[in-house]
């Protein structure tokens, strides 16, 4: 068998195993039950940030 078959096998095995390992990770993460933070950790008021940015067109004279 040519090399670079052979290197084309190894990588396509590898991709399908990396691909079933995420699979199996997004299931087990998607199994948990994830439940809301209290309402009682958010006692503070939200801050509003806002930035402007100006830039000024000097024209020549």
């Amino acid at each position: 068998m040519d090399r670079s078959k052979l290197v084309a096998i190894i990588t396509g095995v590898i991709s399908i195993i990396l691909a079933i390992a995420y699979l199996i990770l997004v299931q087990l993460l998607d199994y948990r039950d994830m439940k809301p933070a209290p309402i009682s950790q958010f006692d503070q008021a939200p801050a509003i940030i806002s930035n402007c940015w100006q830039i000024y067109k000097i024209a020549e004279v």
